[in-house]
């Protein structure tokens, strides 16, 4: 990801490059411990791997495959995860009295004017009425001692003796009742964090103002509350010493309507919170575990679990080399993990296709910057694990679809894998590569090398036939300046995809805000001994990357490149966010129906 300390890089590349001139031993040294091991074999079928959910790098036999072979070596500092299995949740919608329902926790969601009293200080919202003259007064009282008042974040529980639940929790919504995916899954996310709190193994999700809910919202809130609560039970400790035990297992949801179309809404939340856990887990994995043969590896085993609906090819670095793909073999060149080429392809299992789609995402597993190697403030150097965020998010959306089996779609996943690394085998500023469509790039910039292998992508992508092409990657730092750490920048010329993305956004609750193609902006991306080079100025360095990208996709296919460098990583919670997975799906189902 080219970064906003960059720049400041180059003296130090400069000074790099000095000391290898004047060391050639230091030099054959470098070239003798960085040579890449063989190349691997590629593949047209999916691996044989095992169905049952293995952790990141997972040394048991993978299948007679090199990429098997090299993902099953021990990481560097013999890091191995822990293997354990994201929430396991049945849901269940009911259209019952919550004074009938039986279990652990009734969590009870109420806005700020629910709370409000009559002149007989008795609540005037009809279901915390009822439920607090079941308790003999005790919610109201409970909410004036805890200054509990419906406030967004806010939660109280109370423990019970005598009825059918064990604990009541209310849970606060702020003003108004959920109208947003977004806010939906909020609310979930609210009842995992009170359930876990009270090590729950039941829980029922109602509303005290369902009304507050339009009806033709009520089954996309359903399944983002269902969502949201999955999610919000996640953990990921695979990496820790120690780590606690989900309670939860099952949760009602009552009053948002009932039957098989609820039911068919539930069991997608689910499909689609796997994953978004898994695209999380690929990110949170450091680049010691998660190399590109592993995220090989991990693409693989979604092919063999889901083998009715996907293939899978993993090209090795002879085929790239056939297939002319001297961008991103040129920036893999350093790396003593050799790249990549991964493709999935989903066909429905009638066979029957309207549409072909693609999706391509960054997959650089780590990426240093190069001899443009990221230093001083704000390089953000430790974080560089989370560069392959975009493929994270097409491989988590490919592991959702394989559950979820849309008709009518194909979809190819792609992601051209490696590593960003420093040796004497590596790119250097001022080189010339050439993409597998023929274009010439001079690379000005080792740090804006994510472009680079996205080139070769996107023109892979365009060969399969396809008639749009989603690319997502955390390409710029410019992105995060001009959007902010929640929003993806979107570029494309196509209104009709901008629509699809945005309708699926919605849905999603997901946030992307279009930018301009500006192709005046072109100007700066000339080169005088190549057709371009890979970054132009310091100015509106998002539209250059996208109008650089433009140049590897043909004409007629309809194409959106997402800048998620922002929305990629959670600074709080110093995790993966797992952005991309939900809206990629939702536009999948979009175009399948």
């Amino acid at each position: 990801m080219a970064t906003a300390a960059s720049t400041s890089a180059s003296a130090a590349a400069v000074l790099a490059s000095r000391l290898l001139r004047r060391s050639p031993r230091l030099l054959r040294r470098l070239s003798a411990s960085t040579a890449p091991p063989a190349a691997l074999c590629s593949s047209s079928r999916p691996l044989a791997t095992p169905l049952a959910r293995q952790p990141l790098g997972h040394r048991a036999r993978m299948g007679h495959t090199a990429a098997a072979a090299a993902a099953a070596e021990p990481a560097l500092g013999l890091t191995k995860p822990n293997a354990i299995e994201p929430p396991q949740i049945t849901f269940a919608a009911k259209n019952i009295e919550f004074s009938e329902w039986k279990g652990d926790l009734l969590a009870v969601a109420v806005t700020e004017k629910d709370l409000s009293k009559d002149s007989d200080s008795k609540f005037e919202n009809a279901v915390l009425k009822k439920l607090d003259s079941l308790l003999g007064g005790l919610l109201s009282e409970a909410a004036e001692e805890e200054d509990f008042t419906g406030k967004s974040g806010q939660s109280v529980v109370l423990r019970l003796a005598g009825q059918g639940f064990k604990r009541v929790g209310l849970v606060g919504l702020g003003q108004n009742a959920p109208s947003t995916a977004a806010a939906s899954r909020g609310l979930g996310e609210s009842v995992a964090s009170v359930a876990k709190a009270a090590q729950a193994s039941s829980a029922a999700i109602v509303l005290a103002s369902p009304s507050g809910i339009k009806e033709e919202f009520k089954l996309t809130a359903a399944a983002a509350i269902a969502s949201g609560t999955v999610l919000g039970l996640y953990e990921d400790n695979r990496y820790k010493s120690e780590s606690k035990k989900v309670h939860l297992k099952q949760v009602d949801v009552i009053g948002l309507g009932s039957g098989p179309e609820v039911d068919q809404k539930l069991k997608y939340a689910n499909d689609l919170s796997s994953g978004v856990i898994f695209g999380r887990e690929l990110v949170n994995s450091p680049a010691n575990v998660l190399t590109p043969a592993v995220l090989a590896e991990e693409a693989s085993k979604i092919a063999s679990a889901y083998n009715d609906v996907f293939t899978a090819t993993i090209l090795d670095v002879e085929k790239c080399k056939e297939l002319k793909m001297g961008s991103y073999l040129g920036v893999a060149a350093a790396s003593a993990n050799p790249p990549h080429f991964i493709h999935l392809c989903y066909k429905p299992t009638d066979g029957n296709v309207k549409r072909k789609l693609a999706i391509v995402g960054k997959g650089l597993t780590f990426d240093s910057g190069g001899y443009n190697i990221k230093t001083g403030p704000g390089c953000s150097i430790e974080l560089m694990k989370f560069d392959m965020g975009g493929s994270a998010a097409v491989f988590g959306a490919a592991k959702a679809l394989g559950q979820i089996k849309p008709p009518g779609v194909e979809v190819h996943f792609i992601v051209a894998a490696c590593e960003n690394m420093i040796s004497g085998t590596g790119m250097r500023p001022g080189d010339i590569v050439t993409a597998s469509n023929g274009k010439t790039i001079e690379v000005n910039n080792t740090d804006a090398e994510g472009r680079l292998t996205l080139a070769d992508a996107l023109v892979y992508a365009c060969n399969q036939g396809v008639e749009k092409i989603i690319d997502l990657a955390t390409l710029t730092g410019a992105c995060v300046i001009a959007l902010g750490p929640s929003i993806a920048g979107v570029f494309t010329q196509s209104d009709e995809l901008a629509k699809e993305v945005t309708a699926a956004s919605e849905v999603s609750g997901e946030k992307f805000w279009r930018l301009p193609l500006e192709e005046s902006y072109w100007e700066s991306m000339k080169s005088g001994v190549a057709d371009m080079v890979n970054t132009g100025g310091r100015q509106g360095g998002s539209i250059t990357a996208a109008l650089f990208l433009k140049q590897f996709v043909d004409e007629k296919v309809q194409w959106m490149h997402i800048d998620m460098a922002g929305p990629v990583w959670n600074d709080k919670k110093r995790a993966a966010t797992g952005f991309g997975v939900s809206t990629l799906v939702e536009w999948v189902l979009k175009n399948s129906s």
